[in-house]
């Protein structure tokens, strides 16, 4: 196996072999570029990761949803929690799937995204997802969930890299939304579990760098 890539130089590797069509546009498609870019410089274990990934979609993408929403947040909770700090040498990087991957690493806002990435590419519509900045109570820090609505106005399901069991919003006393937002909008949450639509998701500069490398990564 290729020795893991140090902190200071995974991200000039990883991002130029982005060349991927995600959830995006549709179902998970790796290049054979990119896998045998992944295989020479990260080795074996990390070209299986992705293979494993684009295997998930099949064996998911005709199951029920709850069935879609335990088999997508227990693969990408296997991947291990760095900060972005000792990841990839900045104070806030949000990741795309294969970054995650690849590098087998990353903080809650790169596994929030990954699933909620993943779950769209196997068919559950946008518009029941939202990823959602929370604090984290016991933790007593940020802290970043997927969240499902069956319906709009329901008790989503939380997704969260801290646990494979997934619990609906109410039972999860530990968690405080702030905001939350998916490829259609952008929501604060006030007390009482209100949330008022305050815009689109591009208002996050994060959002939307990811966004703009998700799409460069279309057109190599």
């Amino acid at each position: 196996m290729a020795p893991a890539a140090s902190s200071s130089c995974r991200r000039s590797m990883v991002l130029p072999a982005l060349l991927l069509a995600t959830a995006l546009v549709g179902a998970v498609e790796l290049s054979n570029r990119l896998m045998t870019y992944v295989l020479e410089t990260f080795g074996t274990e990390a070209h299986q990761r992705l293979q494993n990934w684009q295997q998930l979609e099949s064996l998911a993408a005709n199951a029920p949803v709850d069935r879609k929403l335990r088999l997508i947040n227990s693969f990408f909770n296997r991947v291990a929690f760095v900060s972005d700090i000792q990841h990839w040498g900045e104070e806030d990087y949000w990741a795309t799937p294969v970054e995650l991957l690849t590098t087998n690493g990353g903080d809650c806002e790169d596994f929030s995204i990954a699933k909620y990435l993943s779950l769209k590419s196997i068919g559950v519509p946008d518009d029941q997802l939202r990823i959602v900045y929370v604090k984290a109570l016991e933790l007593n820090q940020a802290h970043m969930v997927l969240a499902w609505y069956p319906q709009p106005d329901a008790d989503p399901l939380i997704l969260d890299n801290l646990t494979n069991d997934i619990k609906p919003a109410s039972q999860r006393t530990d968690l405080e939304p702030v905001y939350s937002f998916n490829g259609d909008g952008l929501w604060l949450n006030k007390s009482g579990g209100e949330r008022t639509r305050v815009g689109q998701a591009q208002k996050l500069s994060r959002w939307q760098e990811l966004n703009s490398r998700l799409m460069e990564s279309l057109r190599h």
